[in-house]
């Protein structure tokens, strides 16, 4: 039990799924020499390195598929993590439930570590045009950053608008090559999403009564009593003797 705590938040899991959740409706529509709309495509989103499903593109071990792999299509990565000291918040602070439901004791944490992660989308398409089409979709959200809202941390109900910055964008084309060489165009888009990682929840006590006693100087008589008695929302009822 690393430094006497056995924790696990799932946070990094959190901001994969979000991050994969903004590209997961994405369509590309195809027209004809008219203008008029003839196809709408489904680009479908995996979770993976763009090498890999390059090479799905451009090799398949398994003659007898007709197909090797459907473009157009998306692929993001996680691939890298650094400390955001900029966002650093004062270590002592600590976030706790607002509200209990019962007991005498708050769950809390202490002030997340803030945490900038280094995404990478990228967009394999078959034709220049459904390339176009699926960054023009996504480059006007991104001003430079879209602000989304995580629920972080469900054990103190903790939710997080969490900025995610477009940083650049680059693109390539195979084009060059023989004919039984498969074209593919890939765009690469670099995010950076700006989170934060937490330690482990702890529960703290709050006060439920105090008794306030005046006395006498001379005669250290208890002159009147004060009793304060709360409850688990904070209400408090005096008592003055």
């Amino acid at each position: 039990m690393m430094f006497g705590h056995d924790f696990y938040h799932g946070t990094l899991r959190k901001y994969i799924v979000m991050f994969g959740n903004l590209f997961n409706e994405l369509q590309i529509e195809r027209y004809n020499s008219a203008g008029t709309k003839i196809q709408t495509l489904n680009v479908p989103i995996a979770y993976g390195p763009k090498a890999k499903y390059i090479a799905r593109i451009t090799s398949d071990p398994d003659l007898n598929r007709e197909i090797s792999i459907t473009l157009p299509r998306l692929a993001f990565e996680l691939t890298g993590l650094s400390y955001a000291a900029n966002r650093k918040l004062n270590s002592g602070l600590r976030i706790t439930k607002g509200v209990n439901t019962g007991g005498t004791d708050f769950a809390g944490v202490y002030s997340p570590i803030p945490y900038d992660m280094s995404f990478t989308l990228s967009i394999m398409t078959k034709y220049a045009e459904d390339g176009v089409q699926l960054v023009e979709k996504i480059i006007p959200f991104f001003t430079p950053d879209f602000t989304v809202t995580v629920k972080a941390l469900t054990d103190v109900s903790l939710n997080l608008d969490v900025p995610i910055e477009l940083n650049s964008i680059t693109n390539s084309d195979s084009y060059e090559g023989d004919f039984e060489v498969k074209r593919v165009i890939t765009w690469d888009l670099l995010f950076t999403v700006k989170g934060y990682l937490f330690g482990p929840v702890t529960k703290t006590k709050y006060i439920t009564n105090a008794v306030i006693n005046l006395r006498d100087e001379t005669t250290d008589a208890v002159v009147s009593t004060t009793t304060v008695t709360g409850n688990s929302e904070f209400g408090f009822t005096t008592t003055l003797t």
